[in-house]
């Protein structure tokens, strides 16, 4: 029987992990954010111009995104797309979290393919890395297995916290996304809340307090609040198309993968986004920056349209070929891009009010998080966290459970569990049965 440490010593591993967390995240989000910025402006460092340009751009890409595969295939096949799935799984005992190997291939992986323009999130490496640390820290203390995987999940959120500086989103992820597979106990749940306070003072010190996406917002008048229903009712159809496509996407690509070569995807999608860099850098990359420009200067209705297409399958593209990245970050701009195009349409038949298109794309970001992530709460913490729009707070939840409603009638079901299903079932394991239509507190609380 394991020997039980103190709450003091217990609270004091959460906050060496939310801050080494922290401090590791906000590295990795640097250095993604200047290889990004290095890869879009590689044509002036080289001077190329013409035909050369763009097959240089689809040449390095290509590069990159086959290097992150191959480390993941070669190194960590676990690190591959996001970590949340995986940090779940570990909680349940049903996944391993091997550190000393998913540290480097996370941190170098995803920088080599975030940094050259894959449609992803920096949120799945970071997620995956602070469990990674948690891992190696709890690893050196004699811990009840519960408690130990306890902390891997405050690791999980901590390095959600210092993806987005989100900590009260990230606390509220652990309780409604990861509920399943938390074990729920006052210094358990107390270590989380820890160690995103920790991860949240670290990334504060390190990059500044400014909300991530931070946006001016103007109450929404009460005769205007039908629209964010709307909204939701479209954002929640969209939810289950994406995660359907997300599971397609990962299947085309593994049955080509058997057939070819496990390269053929993240080569031929170097190829094209490569000269988007250059030609459309707004549908590459994770889209954070993209989400605030279009909600303060919207394009033409018929580029949006052409944007919302093109994130649309470029993320699904992007997470199938199976580098380090996470679809938080992109979820979060095709909903803005989309909430923004509904917002355009609708003025072309009505009058918005003032600030009616900052509050579209805010109140969007909660609506199709909620839908795909099946996490309603989250999203709306998320999302006011992540822009400081807290006077849209009811535009925000009005979205959110109006998408979840919607795609709870679809049939829709949250995509990490569906990637944990589908990860277990390639592993030759036998999934654990989904709860969202079970009855119980788990039911209850969806």
């Amino acid at each position: 029987m394991p020997r039980q440490i103190s709450d003091r010593t217990y609270y004091f591993l959460a906050a060496i992990i939310g801050t080494l967390t922290g401090a590791l995240g906000s590295a990795f989000h640097g250095l993604v954010e200047r290889a990004l910025a290095w890869s879009r402006h590689l044509p002036e460092t080289l001077q190329l111009s013409g035909p050369a340009l763009y097959v240089v751009m689809a040449l390095f890409s290509a590069l990159m995104f086959c290097a992150a595969v191959a480390l993941v295939r070669r190194y960590a096949p676990e690190a591959s797309g996001s970590g949340v799935q995986e940090i779940e799984g570990a909680m349940q005992g049903l996944r391993e979290i091997r550190w000393q190997r998913v540290l480097p291939v996370k941190f170098i992986g995803g920088t080599l393919a975030l940094g050259s323009g894959l449609v992803g999130g920096r949120e799945g490496p970071t997620i995956h890395m602070g469990a990674s640390i948690a891992k190696a820290i709890s690893s050196r203390f004699t811990l009840a297995a519960e408690e130990a995987r306890a902390l891997w999940g405050a690791g999980g959120a901590a390095g959600l916290t210092a993806a987005f500086n989100a900590p009260l989103a990230s606390i509220a992820f652990i309780i409604e996304e990861a509920r399943d597979a938390f074990p729920y106990r006052v210094r358990t749940y107390g270590a989380v809340i820890i160690a995103c306070g920790f991860s949240a003072l670290t990334t504060t010190a390190l990059t500044g307090a400014v909300p991530y996406m931070s946006m001016s917002a103007e109450r929404m008048p009460t005769y205007f609040l039908p629209a964010f229903i709307a909204l939701g009712l479209v954002l929640g159809v969209l939810g289950v198309a994406f995660n359907r496509v997300i599971i397609a996407g990962l299947e085309i690509s593994r049955q080509l993968g058997l057939k070819t070569s496990p390269y053929l995807i993240p080569a031929l999608l170097g190829l094209i986004i490569g000269p988007m860099l250059v030609l459309f850098p707004e549908a590459t990359g994770g889209g954070e920056s993209l989400a605030v420009t279009l909600a303060n200067n919207p394009l033409p209705i018929g580029l949006l349209g052409l944007v919302v297409l093109l994130r649309f399958f470029m993320t699904a593209a992007s997470y199938s070929t199976g580098a380090p990245a996470g679809i938080f970050a992109p979820i979060l701009a095709l909903a803005t891009t989309t909430s923004v195009l509904f917002a355009s349409l609708l003025a072309l038949v009505i009058t918005l009010p003032p600030g009616a298109m900052v509050a579209f794309a805010a109140a969007g970001m909660a609506g199709l998080f909620s839908s795909t992530v099946r996490s309603p709460l989250v999203g709306i913490v998320l999302v006011l966290e992540l822009t400081g729009t807290y006077a849209l707070a009811i535009p925000s939840l009005l979205t959110a459970v109006t998408a979840h409603l919607v795609a709870a009638g679809l049939g829709g079901q949250p995509i990490y569990e569906v990637l944990l299903a589908r990860t277990l079932r390639l592993a030759g394991q036998t999934p654990p049965a989904s709860t969202e239509d079970s009855s119980g507190p788990s039911a209850a609380a969806r």
